[in-house]
């Protein structure tokens, strides 16, 4: 994989090292807060339907089983109110990582969210339980902010979209974890079978609390800050080498220019990151609220809250350990995105994923409503389809789209726009959890579409593929700064083109291409008109 050359005023040529093995490793372990999202999201999916959970916070119904059961309402309440919690944690996270620092603001989440886990686990209550979950999702909220945002700044261009994705393999992960340690509590007689699946999560937040004492502050931030000894230690730390040495340097300077041209730009408040500019900052803006709510509505977290549920009602036998199986995809496929996000790039991953998505939707819903509960071979098809709709989900959209996210803003307005991206992102997916119970059950009040949910999936898909086409840029292997410029002198549609020109011109600092970067689009050719003497 190819990275570009940094050219000096003396004329000396370094070559961006990849021996920063220890720089990788420390990003990399930020992805750990997706375990804090990813198991929460999936242990729920099992904790509703546990019998103590049921006796314990459901109502008596004399045509149950267990003579206790949850009704419509209380179940998209409980499994909802995470989402409205994480809706606010998430644009939370922008004046958190503005005033406090990435670092510390992750921290500050691991605490939140500890204490939303604490009240549920000790929940007597239903009202307590619920509490919990809005306070662990505050917490979620925050993670989904500040994680992505860290990882962006602090990642070598050449692997930035693959340590990102260690985020949704993060979350990935949490949700197996979820599945299989929900198989194996279920059938304990008492609270200590939900208890034990909640409680657990105070780990994963330890793990991330002790880990971020250790690992160095954005220097993109310690540079916003005007803290620049402090950001050429961070960023000395991030790629193992001196502070003075060229390379380091000139990452320094690169980021010091962009931020002075946004500051002219006045750049830096909610507003701004709806003003139609040079920089194009309304339409980043755009894509990525777009982006993350497309995301919710390719329909995987109906698997991910009502996965159990679902196969239940399909007649299937063991729905728990067919949960965990889809999880097993989740995350087994999660591992060929991280490498493919580097190798085809963000806007194939996302187009080509959309349509395999929408494919296995609509095969879904027609499978499903032709087939009897008796038919075992018809069974197995429909959990073969949703296995390859969720591994698709998790090579593709799953983790590109907050790669996409975490990337696309410039500094100045970075930690507003990727927090409102995110709080798309949990907006959409509390509308559809809540939504979904009145969607799929049957009964008075409830639309009682069961499998055929799917058809509004596959709709959503096709919908994501239009959107992918017309508003994803390609940016693969370009630095943030670089990416400024591929915003202002292209169009995602000829993205591709004037990434090629971009990486071709690397030897070239930030302000050095603003000068020569006069660009000429004639039916997405682009080339160069000026070429002033740089020695490159």
């Amino acid at each position: 994989m190819a990275s570009s050359l940094s050219v000096y005023s003396d004329g000396a040529v370094a070559v961006p090292s990849k021996r920063g093995i220890s720089g990788i490793i420390m990003t990399g372990f930020a992805a750990f807060g997706g375990m804090l999202f990813g198991y929460d999201t999936g242990t729920i999916a099992g904790v509703i339907q546990m019998g103590d959970w049921i006796r314990t916070f459901g109502e008596p119904d004399s045509g149950s089983p267990t003579g206790y059961s949850v009704s419509t309402s209380r179940e998209s309440l409980v499994v909802s109110i995470l989402s409205a919690g994480t809706f606010l944690g998430a644009l939370s996270g922008a004046p958190s990582a503005d005033i406090l620092g990435r670092r510390i603001g992750i921290m500050l989440a691991c605490v939140v969210f500890c204490l939303g886990v604490s009240l549920q686990t000790g929940a007597s209550t239903l009202a307590t339980f619920i509490v919990g979950r809005f306070f662990a999702g505050l917490g979620v909220g925050l993670v989904s902010t500040l994680i992505p945002m860290y990882q962006s700044e602090c990642s070598p261009k050449w692997i930035r979209g693959a340590i990102v994705s260690c985020y949704q393999f993060a979350i990935t992960v949490g949700l197996l974890l979820a599945a299989v340690i929900n198989n194996a509590t279920k059938d304990r007689p008492n609270h200590s079978a939900w208890q034990i699946s909640i409680s657990i999560q105070l780990v994963w937040a330890f793990i991330l609390f002790v880990g971020m004492l250790w690992l160095p502050e954005s220097p993109r931030w310690l540079i916003k800050k005007d803290r620049h000894e402090a950001a050429l230690k961070s960023m000395s730390r991030l790629r193992s080498l001196p502070p003075d040495h060229p390379e380091v340097q000139s990452e320094i300077a690169d980021i010091v220019a962009a931020l002075e041209s946004e500051r002219e730009m006045g750049q830096s408040s909610y507003v701004d990151c709806f003003r139609s500019t040079r920089n194009k900052i309304a339409l980043r803006t755009f894509t990525g609220i777009a982006l993350q709510a497309w995301q919710q509505l390719t329909g995987v977290n109906f698997i991910s809250y009502y996965g159990i549920t679902f196969f239940t009602s399909a007649g299937i036998k063991n729905p728990f350990l067919i949960n965990v199986a889809t999880n097993i995809v989740n995350t087994g496929m999660t591992l060929p995105g991280m490498w493919g996000v580097e190798h085809y790039g963000r806007r194939s991953l996302l187009l080509w994923g959309a349509v395999l998505m929408c494919v296995c939707e609509f095969l879904v819903a027609i499978i499903g409503v032709t087939i009897s509960i008796e038919d075992i071979a018809g069974q197995r098809a429909l959990i073969g389809i949703v296995c390859i709709y969720v591994g698709t989900f998790a090579a593709t959209w799953g983790p590109v789209a907050w790669v996409v996210t975490g990337e696309i803003f410039p500094l100045n307005v970075r930690a507003k726009g990727i927090s409102l991206s995110a709080a798309s992102n949990w907006l959409w997916n509390w509308a559809l959890a809540f939504a979904t119970p009145y969607l799929v059950n049957s009964g008075a009040g409830n639309a009682g579409l069961g499998v055929k949910v799917f058809f509004i999936w596959g709709s959503t898909c096709a919908g994501c593929i239009v959107f992918t086409y017309f508003c994803i840029p390609e940016t693969k292997g370009l630095s943030l700064e670089q990416i400024d410029l591929l915003y202002q002198n292209s169009t995602p549609v000829t993205s591709t083109r004037y990434r090629l020109q971009l990486i071709a011109e690397g030897g070239l600092n930030h302000a050095d291409l603003q000068e020569v970067g006069s660009v000429k689009e004639d039916k997405g050719d682009v080339s160069w008109e000026t070429r002033e003497a740089k020695n490159v």
